[in-house]
């Protein structure tokens, strides 16, 4: 059995690079689709201080349309196998049971299903039969099979904060019950899935509750709308690539307070800022190494 501590860098919050093998992604679609590219693309991130690379097939953006499994699994799993095989860890984004069983055959390392494993009946089966760590994220509209969060925020009960902590404590219920031990958990707050901008505050206002508690969590801001706002804000050029100095603030502020894991399109910055707070807790020691 593999445990979420068996993936965790020491003394630091580990990286996830983002790895989109599909054609609609929001922000890089189509530019790693071929199996060559993206492994290439895979290893530069891996050089760049990547820990994980987190392989996913189907945007989960609003209105996106959802890929055929068997095309989402072919697209998978070469790349998982070649990483696999170079010793690069990896991650497989996905909300299908089958997918996650194909990449778990071809040496993934963790399974991150944004659905939480509400979209598909078989996923925490499938999560316990193979024995290996799962994140959980949470993502309010339970029909996420249609991606049927196009519309914006979904109904929190007036308290995000609130909806997430106890949402993901029914998941953790869902999978401990199905087989999958406690310490292969991690959970995600779901940043920028069926949430406004003030809802992603607030809960990165929250994230030390969501620390403190008893399963290690992983934060997924990179690139995201309420990000891009803070240039749009000034009146500046918005996109999704130029988000990336607030992505870095944010994984900054969270390695800072003691999140797992960061998930980012751009490794580079984000390495440097998880080591930045990595040094400033460590303080002398850090200039003594």
């Amino acid at each position: 059995m593999v445990t979420v501590a068996d993936l965790t860098p020491p003394g630091r919050t580990m990286v996830m690079g983002i790895l989109n093998v599909t054609e609609d992604s929001f922000s890089d679609g189509g530019k790693w689709l071929d199996r060559d590219t993206a492994i290439a693309h895979a290893k530069e991130l891996v050089a760049q201080g990547a820990d994980m690379i987190d392989v996913g097939a189907e945007s989960t953006r609003p209105g996106a349309t959802r890929v055929d499994t068997a095309v989402e699994a072919e697209r998978v799993r070469p790349v998982i196998e070649a990483l696999h095989a170079e010793g690069i860890r990896t991650s497989v984004d996905t909300m299908r049971a089958s997918t996650a069983r194909v990449a778990a055959e071809a040496g993934v390392d963790m399974i991150n299903d944004v659905s939480g494993g509400l979209a598909d009946p078989d996923m925490y089966a499938v999560m316990a039969e193979t024995g290996l760590p799962v994140c959980l994220m949470h993502w309010r509209t339970v029909q996420n099979a249609e991606f049927g969060d196009a519309a914006g925020s979904a109904d929190h009960g007036g308290d995000v904060v609130r909806d997430v902590r106890e949402t993901l404590a029914r998941l953790t219920d869902n999978a401990v019950k199905a087989g999958v031990e406690h310490s292969q958990i991690v959970l995600d707050p779901g940043l920028g899935f069926a949430k406004t901008a003030a809802d992603n505050w607030a809960l990165l206002q929250a994230l030390p509750e969501f620390i403190a508690g008893d399963l290690p969590v992983l934060v997924g801001a990179s690139r995201k709308r309420f990000l891009t706002e803070i240039r749009a804000n000034r009146g500046l050029e918005a996109n999704p690539s130029l988000a990336d100095p607030a992505t870095a603030a944010v994984t900054a502020v969270s390695a800072h307070l003691g999140a797992w894991g960061v998930r980012v399109h751009e490794v580079d910055v984000s390495r440097d800022a998880v080591d930045v707070a990595a040094a400033w807790r460590l303080g002398a020691e850090y200039g003594e190494a």
